[in-house]
């Protein structure tokens, strides 16, 4: 039987371009390899992706984050060592517990349920891949001498180590999924497989967690599994929030098919998957559980936002006037994908209208943590499958990482004192480059013709029809 599966060598000119060096693009003729299939090949490159981001985490590594000025200025720093100490799993606590003498010395996981319950899995694996050390010593130390007890010390290293393994299989695992969304096209999921940003930003936090997550409800709603695809955003959403915001997409999807069915299915698993779970964590500490939103809504403007350039370049703006004018901002924003949608010629891709939202809530947020380019990836690989559209705006995304840990280093900061306009810069480029790429899936969206994908399709539709 013939491979109808679309090859990049003759579908990007990009790599069209690259194969000239390796005997040109693949031929008519060509032949199929019995064990390296494109998913297995797409495997192996995410191994070698994600070990290449580990070895880069290496010098913080080595001295298991003790110097705090390398983390910096090698780029290697990591949420995970420091909350191993910061919030109590070093010495093994529930993260919603809301026992006195805990809460008297560390502060609330500050992060939705989902990655607090993998942090405290985590940890329980440390301890036990550390020979289960006796924990009475630590309650007589201070929090913050535990981050450098000498006891203490390897499980900072562990951590990572059983962080990175069980990270790496959910980045294989989202490959995966992400290959088999179209059939005909798995190669698009190369583009997420050799990520430079995957690379440099997978190992800071665990939101890698809630990109599996979501790689999973863009492969079951290209199987028709609207439940699924509800259950497996419910559980994105109680991991990281934005995995909510897909349901948008849905929506829209589902007004242009007149199947609204399908949607409520869909909203419904995501309904009850997010509610049971939160339930443990709601249910043993109700006031560390509403920690998160309490934070999320009093915090200021942050690292990468827009709104730290206009607070830093101003006399300072308030946090009830950024989270209003965010919500505002987002809020047109999301009209503006619902009529994007409804008036195509053709209904949108999934994928497609998910990056339009996505992108739009993290452009106007009010934090832009380095890593939330994870967000995004596993959709825009599938929004706009080509190689140049993507290394342009990974491009911007890997300028941005080096001047955010340069600025938080004070590398960046001018001799004569202030701020560091030139990380606004940073912030500035890398917005320019997010809306370069959102730029181009609009107009996929309004032009189907411009899409990748459709193209493809159509390509086969006059053979489609001589064979019926």
């Amino acid at each position: 039987m013939a491979d109808d599966r679309v090859h990049p060598t003759v579908d990007d000119p990009v790599v069209t371009a690259l194969s000239e060096s390796v005997g040109g693009p693949l031929g008519t003729r060509a032949g199929r390899h019995p064990w390296w299939t494109p998913v297995r090949v797409l495997l192996a490159l995410t191994a070698i992706c994600f070990a290449l981001g580990m070895v880069q985490k290496d010098n913080c590594y080595q001295d298991s984050w003790q110097n705090g000025q390398a983390r910096y200025s090698h780029m290697c720093y990591s949420d995970l060592p420091y909350l191993y100490t910061g919030r109590g799993f070093a010495e093994l606590n529930w993260p919603y517990t809301d026992d006195a003498q805990v809460r008297a010395r560390y502060d609330v996981m500050e992060y939705p349920v989902g990655i607090s319950y993998f942090a405290w899995g985590a940890a329980w694996v440390t301890h036990w891949a550390n020979g289960s050390p006796d924990l009475g010593p630590r309650y007589g130390r201070s929090t913050e001498s535990l981050f450098g007890d000498p006891d203490v010390v390897p499980e900072v290293r562990l951590i990572l180590t059983v962080n990175a393994l069980a990270l790496a299989a959910v980045t294989r695992l989202a490959v995966w999924l992400l290959s088999g969304v179209n059939r005909r096209r798995p190669w698009d999921a190369a583009a997420f497989a050799l990520s430079p940003a995957l690379a440099l930003t997978g190992l800071v936090n665990w939101d890698l967690l809630a990109v599996g997550l979501v790689a999973g409800a863009l492969w079951a709603w290209a199987r028709g599994r609207p439940v699924l695809t509800g259950v497996l955003i419910g559980l994105g959403a109680a991991t990281k929030l934005y995995p909510l915001f897909l349901l948008g997409a849905l929506l829209v999807i589902c007004l242009r098919d007149r199947r609204p069915m399908r949607f409520a299915l869909a909203a419904s698993g995501a309904v009850i998957a997010w509610v049971l779970a939160n339930l443990p964590a709601y249910l043993t500490g109700r006031d560390e559980w509403y920690v998160f939103w309490h934070f999320n809504s009093d915090r200021g403007a942050d690292l990468g936002s827009i709104w730290l350039v206009i607070s830093q370049a101003t006399d300072g703006v308030s946090v009830d006037t950024i989270n209003l004018w965010s919500w505002l901002v987002f809020g047109t924003w999301c009209i503006g994908v619902l009529v994007l949608g409804l008036t195509a010629p053709q209904t949108p891709r999934f994928a497609q209208l998910g990056f339009l939202v996505v992108a739009g809530f993290l452009l106007v947020n009010k934090v832009y943590s380095p890593q939330y380019v994870l967000w995004l990836l596993p959709l825009a690989v599938l929004a706009r499958p080509r190689w140049r559209d993507q290394l342009v705006w990974q491009a911007g995304e890997v300028f941005y990482f080096a001047c955010v840990w340069w600025y938080l280093g004070e590398y960046l900061a001018p001799a004569g004192g202030g701020d560091a306009g030139f990380y606004w810069v940073a912030i500035l480029v890398r917005m320019a480059a997010e809306l370069y790429l959102v730029v181009l899936v609009a107009r996929d969206v309004m032009r189907p013709a411009h899409d990748p994908v459709r193209q493809t399709e159509w390509a086969d539709r006059p053979l489609a029809l001589s064979r019926s």
